[in-house]
């Protein structure tokens, strides 16, 4: 592991437990934790959300953390996750494998197991898969779009050794403080250092094409909410988002949030 790595899981974590410290499961909200969607005990758990009163087909979120590609886990987006099924949303909150102990597309590939795990397991838990959202944060927000466009792009997909399962479909999509397009410029550029731990060639410059998540885009892409704030330091790249929705007629929401 490197510094770089070792700094970032360190950091994060020591904000992540203060924010998290006084934080507890609400009544209203009932939890199915520790589920194996996958062949990896340790990585592929995924935790289910639901509202207790809740009879009905619960429409679902995918929750996609955020943590720069080499950091988090569902435990740290738990109460966040929890916030949303108490909005009537059944919420899938996985974790998924991390850099640099694995390269790329390896978070991708842990999506999809999810995604054939929702679709398999829909009806024992009354899971409308009608109706599917997907939410991403920072990292994961680069993640959801590039998913996205692998399920709506076939000339993109064709890049992946891995298939959506037939009858799955992202009804819209929600991008916070996300990275589109990888940053190329600055020898410190701290996005491109943890490409260096992410993808298998350490960044060549067709792999970073691979992965910009505007190259994806195209006009059946998933309605999007692209949200930034003030003090996001990934906030140059949601106009970017935006412009390339505009040009493909892609549904969308923007929103900058703070002062």
């Amino acid at each position: 592991m490197s510094i770089l790595t070792d700094t970032i899981r360190k950091q994060f974590k020591e904000g992540d437990d203060i924010r998290d410290e006084d934080l507890t499961t609400p009544d209203t909200v009932q939890r199915f934790d520790n589920i194996l969607y996958g062949d990896d005990p340790e990585w592929n758990t995924m935790d289910l959300y639901i509202p207790k009163e809740e009879k009905e087909k619960l429409p679902i979120i995918i929750s996609f953390h955020g943590g720069g590609w080499v950091y988090g886990d569902k435990e740290r987006y738990q109460y966040y996750c929890m916030s949303l099924a108490e909005r009537g949303f059944a919420v899938i909150n996985f974790t998924y494998r991390l850099a640099p102990e694995f390269k790329h597309p390896a978070p991708l590939e842990d999506m999809n197991q999810v995604v054939h795990w929702i679709m398999n397991h829909a009806k024992d838990y009354f899971l409308d898969t009608e109706h599917i959202y997907g939410v991403g944060d920072s990292a994961g927000a680069h993640l959801l779009g590039l998913y996205a466009a692998i399920c709506t792009n076939p000339a993109y997909a064709a890049k992946y050794d891995f298939a959506v399962p037939e009858g799955f479909a992202l009804t819209a999509i929600a991008l916070n403080c996300g990275v589109y397009r990888i940053p190329r410029e600055g020898a410190d550029n701290m996005t491109m250092l943890i490409m260096k731990e992410l993808l298998p060639e350490g960044g060549t410059e067709e792999e970073l094409e691979s992965i910009d998540v505007l190259n994806g885009i195209t006009d059946v892409y998933p309605p999007v909410f692209c949200m930034t704030s003030v003090a996001d330091h990934q906030k140059a790249q949601a106009p970017a988002l935006v412009q390339k929705l505009m040009e493909n007629n892609v549904p969308f929401v923007y929103r900058m949030i703070g002062d």
